[in-house]
């Protein structure tokens, strides 16, 4: 009777930690509203097939030799990018006409000449000092051993031109007199392909302070569509948003389901997942620092680091959607009122 009494005891004290659990998580999803509904939508609009699909042929060209970390085709790969930002009126951080965080050759081994990540910046008006992350790499794997360019259309082309339309949406709504509350960072990083060494590099040599550093939206292939999609596009791949914030996590589930209804798939966010893509892009150097981060994929294909990952098989109106749906999260993350907070800080959930 006593040792039923016990367990009966342990199955109550159970239920109850586990109804307060569930409590505070509703409590957490209930706090979130969505902000600047119409605007969102408005802007989200300006991210076109045709825009995307102009830079892409550009920026994955045989002009750019693969854009091998430190060598000619990266540089002019680069400089694409800056020339974007200068047309575009879309400032540096460093107040001038510098994008680049050059990145010295003695950071870099096995004879990798020095390399630079291209930075663009637009400052918050309400949190100028609170600043979201919006990454991808320009980097990629050069020329292979037959003479052919490795592309990277999609690896990680598809991301830097996604980034490059965010940014656009963005500079857009500040000439409307609607820019973001927060500043918003747009970080080309370089040398991912080589072990994430553009991310190390910043991570390391921060523009703005890593504890000012809100969340870090990574974007590492969304231009493509896996085996396990074949029969349904309309997918995304989301890694490492409830790792550190269940938060976010919640905004972003929000914030789709309000806006673009993508299916989010998490099946290569568990910490039991084999090709253990969590710690694989440049997001991971971020949440080693405690950064709340998403990790945007659409998976391999057969073309992943192949010379045939060219911009001919993007799908262009799926690249649009998913780069919506990024857009659209990093102004929620940007407007509402609170920041962002890791789980351990934020008091719905102490």
């Amino acid at each position: 009777m006593k040792t039923f009494f016990i367990l009966s005891l342990f199955a109550l004290v159970g239920t109850c930690a586990t109804e307060k659990y569930t409590t505070k998580i509703q409590n957490l999803k209930e706090s979130i509203e969505l902000v600047d509904s119409i605007k969102v939508v408005k802007y989200a609009n300006t991210i076109t097939e045709e825009e995307l699909s102009t830079h892409l042929y550009k920026f994955s060209s045989d002009e750019f030799q693969g854009r091998k970390v430190g060598e000619l085709g990266q540089k002019l790969a680069a400089n694409f990018i800056k020339n974007y930002y200068i047309s575009e009126e879309i400032g540096s951080p460093f107040d001038d006409s510098n994008y680049y965080q050059i990145i010295p050759e003695s950071f870099f081994s096995k004879g990798i000449k020095a390399s630079e990540n291209v930075l663009a910046f637009i400052e918050g008006s309400e949190k100028p000092k609170e600043v979201i992350i919006i990454s991808a790499h320009l980097d990629h794997l050069g020329v292979n051993e037959n003479g052919n360019v490795n592309n990277g259309a999609d690896d990680d082309g598809s991301g830097t031109v996604a980034i490059m339309e965010i940014a656009q949406a963005f500079k857009l709504a500040k000439m409307a007199g609607h820019g973001p509350k927060r500043s918003i960072l747009f970080l080309h990083l370089t040398a991912e392909e080589i072990g994430k060494q553009g991310s190390e590099f910043y991570t390391k040599n921060p523009v703005f302070p890593l504890e000012d550093t809100v969340t870090n939206l990574n974007i590492d292939m969304i231009g493509r569509v896996d085996d396990a999609h074949k029969n349904n596009h309309d997918y995304i791949y989301l890694i490492g948003s409830n790792r550190l914030s269940k938060e976010l996590h919640y905004v972003s589930e929000k914030v789709n389901k309000a806006y673009l209804n993508i299916n989010l798939d998490y099946r290569f966010n568990s910490e039991k997942d084999r090709n253990d893509y969590y710690s694989r892009s440049d997001h991971y150097n971020f949440a080693r620092h405690n950064i709340p981060v998403i990790f945007y994929f659409n998976g391999e294909h057969e073309d992943y680091h192949e010379s045939t990952d060219t911009p001919d098989k993007i799908d262009y109106k799926l690249l649009k959607k998913r780069a919506q749906l990024i857009f659209a999260t990093a102004w929620q993350i940007a407007n509402q009122p609170n920041r962002i907070l890791i789980d351990d800080k934020h008091p719905l959930l102490k």
